[in-house]
C-alpha cells in the first residue's frame, strides 16, 4: 500500500472510530430516555419527566452532528463499497434512535396530564415494563451492532413480537376499563397513545437490528416480519401526528 492510501485509510478509520463513538453514545442517552420516561409515569414524577423532555434536544444535536460528519466523511474519503455499507448504516440507525428520543419525549409530555388524573388499576407499572423491554432490545441492538452479531439483531427482531403482544393486551384492558367507568375514558386515551408511542419504539429498534444484519451480511432480512399489533391499521387511534 503506498503512503497515501495508508494515510486515506487511516484517517477513514480514525473517523468511522469517531462516528461508532457517537452512534453509542446517542444510544445510551436514548435508553435513558426510555427509562426515566417509563419511570416519570410509573411514579408520578414531573420533574423527573420534565429532564426526559429536556434531554431530547442533546439526543437531537447528536443525531444531526452524527448525520453532518457521515456526509463528511463520504464527500472527503471517498469509502469503498463495504465501508460505505458501515456509514449509511449508522446514519439510518441515528434517526431511528433520534425518533426513539422523540417518542420517549412525548410519553413525558403525558405525565404532566396523567398526574392529575386517577389511576387506572396497574396499567402504569405496564406500560414501564413494556418500555423496559424495548429498553433492553435497543440495547442488545447495540451490543449487536459493536459485536456485528447477527443472531443479537435477529433475537432482537424476533423480540419485538413481544412487545406487540404486550401492547395488545394493554389496549384491550383500556378499552375495559372505559367501558366499566367513563370516568376513565381521558385517562385511558393518554395512556393508550403512550402504549402506541412503546410499540412504535419497538419498531424503531427492530429497524436498527436490520440494519445489524445488512452492514453485515450485504443483504436484508429474509422475510417481511409479521407484525403482531392487532390495532397498528386503527388509524383514529394511532398517534402517527404526534410531534
Amino acid at each position: 500500500m503506498s503512503d497515501l492510501k495508508q494515510h486515506i485509510s487511516s484517517a477513514f478509520d480514525r473517523d468511522l472510530e469517531g462516528i461508532q463513538a457517537q452512534i453509542m453514545k446517542m444510544g445510551g442517552l436514548v435508553e435513558a430516555a426510555i427509562e426515566g420516561a417509563a419511570k416519570s409515569l410509573d411514579t408520578r414524577d414531573q420533574e423527573l419527566a420534565e429532564k426526559v423532555r429536556q434531554g431530547d434536544a442533546v439526543i437531537d444535536a447528536l443525531e444531526e452532528a452524527l448525520q453532518d460528519e457521515a456526509a463528511r466523511v463520504i464527500a472527503l474519503r471517498a469509502p469503498s463499497a463495504i465501508d460505505l455499507r458501515v456509514v449509511l448504516s449508522v446514519m439510518r440507525m441515528s434517526a431511528n434512535l433520534e425518533r426513539i428520543g422523540d417518542l420517549s419525549k412525548n410519553m413525558a409530555k403525558r405525565t404532566g396530564v396523567l398526574v392529575q388524573l386517577h389511576q387506572v388499576g396497574g396499567t402504569a407499572t405496564s406500560l414501564r415494563r413494556m418500555a423496559r423491554e424495548v429498553e433492553l432490545m435497543l440495547k442488545d441492538a447495540l451490543d449487536s451492532y459493536i459485536q456485528r452479531d447477527t443472531a443479537l439483531a435477529a433475537d432482537v427482531i424476533e423480540r419485538d413480537r413481544d412487545v406487540d403482544e404486550m401492547y395488545n393486551t394493554l389496549f384491550r384492558e383500556f378499552l375495559t376499563f372505559m367501558m366499566e367507568d367513563p370516568r376513565n375514558i381521558t385517562a385511558c386515551m393518554h395512556l393508550h397513545f403512550i402504549a402506541k408511542n412503546i410499540e412504535r419504539m419497538g419498531d424503531h429498534v427492530t429497524a436498527i437490528a436490520e440494519q445489524v444484519i445488512f452492514l453485515t451480511t450485504g443483504e436484508k432480512p429474509d422475510e417481511q416480519r409479521q407484525k403482531a399489533d392487532l390495532t397498528s391499521s386503527d388509524l383514529s387511534l394511532s398517534p402517527q401526528h404526534e410531534a
